[in-house]
């Protein structure tokens, strides 16, 4: 009998995880099945703060995805918690002041290796760190920050990927 390795798990994390984290939470899902690996990739999101806890995500972040090829419907936002740490090979934080509250939150140097900037993986970034927050803006600006995300994402699938298909 193989024993069969644990899927990479990945946790993407924003303010109240209805509008950027399930974007890249779904997009990553996507990546991963495109290319045959989705039993080998774990893609999840959460919120820092606890408004919108058992939420769906937000109707324009649905829609976006949607209008771009993904399903977001089934999302319900929830917050991270310590227990994220120990179930996650990588924490990525859509903003700088999310990888703040994640690097306070952070119990020890495990912890805090796991902690990342989603944009700092993509070069296509223009040395951008935030994913801007859609949430008080227009449709159009929801399409723009999954634009951002997706390539982001991309970025960085190209890089987990090798090692995710050694593992297999």
């Amino acid at each position: 009998m193989t024993d069969i390795p644990p899927p990479f798990r990945v946790v993407f994390v924003c303010t109240g995880n209805i509008c950027r984290s399930p974007m890249a939470e779904v997009l990553f899902r996507s990546l991963a099945d495109s290319v045959g690996l989705a039993d080998r990739v774990v893609s999840t999101s959460a919120g820092t703060g606890d408004w919108h806890v058992g939420e769906r995500a937000d109707r324009r972040t649905i829609a976006s995805l949607a209008h771009h090829g993904f399903d977001g419907r089934a999302h319900r936002a929830r917050q991270f918690g310590y227990h994220d740490f120990d179930q996650n090979d990588l924490v990525v934080a859509l903003d700088t002041g999310h990888e703040r509250v994640l690097h306070e939150w952070a119990r020890s140097d495990e912890d805090e290796a796991k902690i990342a900037l989603l944009l700092s993986f993509d070069p296509q970034s223009g040395g951008a760190r935030d994913v801007p927050d859609p949430y008080y803006a227009d449709a159009q600006m929801f399409d723009e920050v999954l634009g951002m995300i997706e390539s982001a994402c991309r970025a960085l699938f190209r890089q987990l990927e090798p090692a995710i298909r050694a593992t297999g």
